[in-house]
């Protein structure tokens, strides 16, 4: 029973290529409903994992990819359809892209970083989510989306920036820990 959270986000990471299809496919309503699904059941792997202490190895890695895996895939896939501006896609990437360089630069000079969800981070995750679902919601609707995007991508891109500077931050910080007698060149 413990692994029931582990399956719904392996279910979760099946259902990005399928929105990706629906999205490219221009089928927005049943994209939007399949984003959806997936946002609720990350809700629900979360707190299954949480009531019932659930919680494995294998799902703390499991849970941040399946939702990575999908928000970044949504941006860049409407970023491609010209849905929502390119360099906001672009910058979606990036700030995810950089973390998870940085946390595999600390681990292959031997300073592990443990990377703990930021409260900007969250609002940040929170924002984009809301602002995937409500893109995909008005071109299902078959509205201009013109303001939604002009409105949305500013908070969104704020956000996203500041988790990023947030995050290097934290990063340099870590590294900068390691005394300067022990490294090398």
């Amino acid at each position: 029973m413990h692994n029931i959270p582990n399956l719904i986000s392996v279910l979760r990471l099946l259902l990005v290529p399928f929105t990706l299809w629906l999205i490219i496919s221009e089928a927005y309503g049943w994209a939007f409903i399949s984003f959806m699904v997936a946002g609720i059941s990350d809700g629900i792997d979360g707190y299954l994992a949480r009531r019932f202490d659930w919680r494995t190895r294998l799902g703390a890695y499991l849970d941040p990819l399946a939702d990575k895996a999908l928000l970044v895939s949504v941006f860049v896939t409407l970023g491609f359809l010209k849905l929502i501006p390119a360099w906001l896609a672009i910058l979606v990437v990036t700030r995810d892209a950089l973390i998870v360089g940085a946390v595999l630069l600390s681990r292959l000079m031997d300073q592990p970083l443990r990377m703990r969800p930021l409260m900007v981070s969250k609002v940040n995750t929170v924002c984009q989510i809301l602002f995937a679902v409500s893109v995909l919601g008005v071109a299902a609707l078959g509205q201009p989306l013109t303001r939604l995007v002009d409105f949305g991508s500013v908070p969104v891109a704020l956000l996203t920036a500041l988790s990023g500077a947030a995050y290097l931050a934290s990063w340099l910080r870590h590294m900068a820990e390691q005394p300067d007698g022990d490294r090398e060149p």
